[in-house]
C-alpha cells in the first residue's frame, strides 16, 4: 500500500514518533540508492528545497527538483497528467504548492508516495522537524504544553495535529479575525489534541514549555503587511512575553523571520531560541520520513 504525507495525521501517533526515531538514525541507510525523486514547487523556497534533495542524496538517492515556469500544473499539465509522468520517474513526489488540492490530487493519480512539502491549508514536514526538536530540548512530547502566537495558519494547524498526535498540549492566541476556521479546529480536535484558544498572549504563553510563532504576512499577503503589522502588535514575541513561559521554555519559529515584527532580535538570538537547530532538524525529520516511508527496504 503507497503511503503519503499530505497532513500530518496521515501518521498515526506512534507512526509519527517512529519518523522521530529514523530521523535520528546515523549513518543512514541508502534506501534510493540508483533512484529518483521529484521535487515540485511553484513557491520559492530555502529550507523546504534543500533539505529534502540533501536527505534524497543522503539515502543514495538523486533530487530532480522542477519550478513553476517548468512543470506548471494545471496550466501546461494537470496534476493527475504530472503525477502519472513522475510516478514512473522517481521513487516518490514531493510537492510544494499554493493550493491543498494541488497535492491532494497528485496523490490520487500518483502510484508512488507523495510528500506535502507545503500547501496554502498544511505544513507537515515542518511539524517533524518542530516535534523532533522539542523532543531533543526535553527528552519526550507527552504532556508539554506548546503555545502558538500569531496567524492561525498552515503551520499551526499541521503543529496542532501534531500536538495531539504525541500527547502534548496546544494553545493558540492570535488577534480577532486570524483564527482557525471551523474545519481545521475540527481536525485538530480530531487528532486528540488538548486544545484551547487564548485571547490574551501573556496567558497563552503562562507555563508553556514551547512558544512559537511565524510570520505575519507570508508569501502573497504583502498587500496585507501594514494593516497585519498593526493588528498584530500585541502578539510580538518579545523578552516580556517568554518570561511568561515555564523558565526552561524554548523558542520556536519556523523561518523566514521579519525581524522586529512578530519577534525581537533578543528572542530570536537570546538563550531560549533554538531556531537554528529548529532549521537543521528540517533535514534529519525529512531524511525520518522517507526512512519510514521505506520502511521495508531498512535494515
Amino acid at each position: 500500500m503507497t503511503r503519503n504525507l499530505i497532513e500530518v495525521d496521515d501518521l498515526t501517533g506512534p507512526e509519527l514518533l517512529s519518523v522521530l526515531d529514523h530521523a535520528e538514525r546515523t549513518p543512514p541507510p541508502k534506501v534510493l540508492a540508483d533512484q529518483g525523486a521529484v521535487l515540485l514547487f511553484e513557491k520559492p523556497s530555502a529550507r523546504t528545497r534543500s533539505s529534502m534533495e540533501l536527505a534524497v542524496t543522503q539515502l543514495g538517492g538523486h533530487p530532480v527538483t522542477l519550478r513553476h515556469e517548468e512543470v506548471g500544473i494545471d496550466s501546461r499539465e494537470s496534476a493527475e497528467d504530472l503525477a502519472r509522468l513522475f510516478s514512473g520517474y522517481g521513487r516518490f513526489i514531493g510537492a510544494r504548492v499554493f493550493e491543498h488540492d494541488k497535492v491532494e490530487r497528485l496523490a490520487a493519480a500518483a502510484s508512488v508516495p507523495v510528500v506535502n512539502l507545503l500547501s496554502d491549508e498544511a505544513h507537515p514536514v515542518q511539524t517533524l522537524a518542530d516535534l523532533l526538536t522539542v523532543r531533543q530540548e526535553f527528552g519526550h512530547l507527552d504532556g508539554l504544553t506548546v503555545t502558538y502566537v500569531g496567524d492561525a495558519n498552515n503551520v499551526a494547524r499541521s503543529l496542532g495535529i501534531g500536538c495531539g498526535l504525541v500527547g502534548a498540549r496546544f494553545r493558540v492566541s492570535h488577534p480577532q479575525g486570524y483564527g482557525f476556521v471551523a474545519a481545521d479546529e475540527a481536525r485538530i480536535l480530531a487528532a486528540g489534541t488538548d486544545f484551547e484558544t487564548v485571547d490574551d498572549p501573556a496567558v497563552a504563553v503562562a507555563g508553556a514549555h514551547v512558544v512559537y510563532t511565524d510570520a505575519w504576512y507570508s508569501m502573497g499577503q504583502e498587500a496585507e503587511q501594514r494593516e497585519r503589522r498593526e493588528r498584530f502588535a500585541a502578539w510580538q514575541v518579545n523578552e516580556e512575553l517568554m518570561a511568561a513561559a515555564d523558565p526552561s521554555a524554548i523558542f520556536l519559529h519556523c523561518l523566514p523571520a521579519h525581524r522586529g515584527d512578530e519577534a525581537t532580535d533578543g528572542v530570536l538570538d537570546g538563550p531560549q531560541s533554538r531556531i537554528w537547530p529548529q532549521a537543521h532538524n528540517r533535514l534529519h525529520s525529512a531524511r525520518g520520513l522517507l526512512l519510514w516511508l521505506f520502511a521495508d527496504e531498512v535494515g
